[in-house]
């Protein structure tokens, strides 16, 4: 009774095991992004409507053309490159459904693709269940630079791309312009393509602007821009992302798009049309409100005796785990169990063993919960001298 190979090396994540062991304690979940923040009326009404409505059947499987008419507007207004909605847009599952789409159109077996660490464990199984040989170059704390010499060393014949993750999970990087034009140059010299994970582009903190790879015109016919609307609008469960690539390849991506989910769901992709026309105050809050959660968060991990890494972006926040606390598994069980606030291991982002002494912490919670789960790590240091 034959297990495919491609499943052999491939685990639950710790992102979903520690989300079950909070369930269980009936703790306050800082693992998983789950962004359990109410939603917008926009996107209900516009979901419900279409349900009413009997918008319900299969869409296209590169999406409805209303929504993706106003992704293409979106991506030029606010991410500074035109793409044509008939032909560069495919509606996907989510931007895990974008990435794993676009990687099945795009490698082989036996190919090499490029990962910075630490990296979103996703990523790297799409990568792994493709037959797809990842590398890996680390990034230097606590402002997670690119080591360049390290990056170009990383290229061999066999490489055929390179994942940037902007605004990072997990580490909340936020690459600059002058970063994506050289990782932009040396896809093109290896004749490799980016993939570009987006999903956070309008959490960015202290004045950063988020930029895309492909609105730099030298990078434009190497990027492979996949984000969503999962963070922006909480809505984590909806699965509703998208990919925006050049034509030649945005065929292909829709037809695995069609092969393996058919589409994304349809009234689902309506609700997600309706909210794209809510006005810029919106995001402007939305990262004015992640930014101080950020900070209630580093400031209780600091108390804590955590040594905590300021994100530039995103909702996630990595932290080195106290002196006497144990490697990241025990610390983090240790959490869980004396304080009933989960986190991530750090080793689930690294292949090195540099994630053993980190812990990933999400703060997408409402200010009450965040509150409480701040109040709760803060007499961890506490507990954890009373045991000692």
């Amino acid at each position: 009774m034959q297990i495919s190979d491609r499943v052999r090396n491939v685990v639950q994540s710790d992102i979903r095991r520690m989300s079950r062991e909070c369930e269980r304690v009936g703790g306050i979940n800082l693992g998983q992004g789950i962004c359990d923040l109410p939603s917008i009326p926009e996107l209900i009404e516009g979901a419900c409507e279409a349900i009413a409505s009997s918008k319900s059947t299969y869409s296209k499987f590169e999406g409805i053309d209303l929504l993706r008419e106003k992704i293409a507007k979106k991506c030029e207004t606010f991410n500074g490159f035109a793409v044509d909605p008939a032909t560069q847009i495919v509606v996907t599952i989510g931007s895990t459904g974008g990435f794993a789409t676009a990687t099945m159109a795009t490698l082989n077996p036996g190919d090499e693709v490029i990962l910075f660490e630490p990296y979103y464990g996703y990523h790297l199984n799409t990568l792994r269940i493709q037959g797809v040989e990842p590398k890996f170059v680390p990034l230097g704390a606590p402002d997670w630079a690119i080591d360049f010499d390290a990056l170009r060393a990383a290229f061999t014949p066999k490489t055929r791309g390179i994942v940037v993750c902007t605004p990072s999970n997990p580490c909340g990087k936020v690459f600059t312009r002058e970063e994506l034009e050289k990782v932009g140059t040396l896809a093109r010299e290896h004749d490799a393509w980016v993939y570009t994970d987006e999903i956070y582009e309008y959490i960015v903190y202290d004045g950063r602007k988020h930029t895309s790879i492909a609105a730099i015109e030298s990078c434009r016919d190497v990027a492979i821009t996949i984000s969503g609307f999962s963070k922006t609008f909480s809505v984590t469960g909806w699965r509703i992302g998208y990919v925006a690539a050049p034509p030649r390849i945005a065929g292909p991506i829709g037809l695995v798009n069609d092969l393996f989910y058919v589409c994304a769901p349809t009234p689902l992709q309506w609700g997600i049309a309706r909210a794209l026309d809510i006005g810029g105050d919106y995001y402007a809050t939305l990262a004015a409100d992640y930014q101080k959660k950020r900070d209630m968060l580093a400031a209780a991990l600091r108390e804590a005796g955590f040594t905590p890494y300021v994100p530039q972006g995103a909702y996630y926040m990595l932290a080195e785990v106290p002196e006497g606390a144990g490697d990241d598994k025990q610390a983090a069980q240790a959490l869980l169990e004396e304080s009933r606030v989960a986190s991530v291991p750090g080793s689930a982002f690294y292949a090195s063993d540099r994630g053993k002494k980190l812990l990933r912490f999400c703060f997408a919670k409402d200010f009450d919960a965040l509150e409480e789960a701040c109040r709760r790590i803060r007499a961890f240091r506490r507990v954890g001298a009373v045991r000692a």
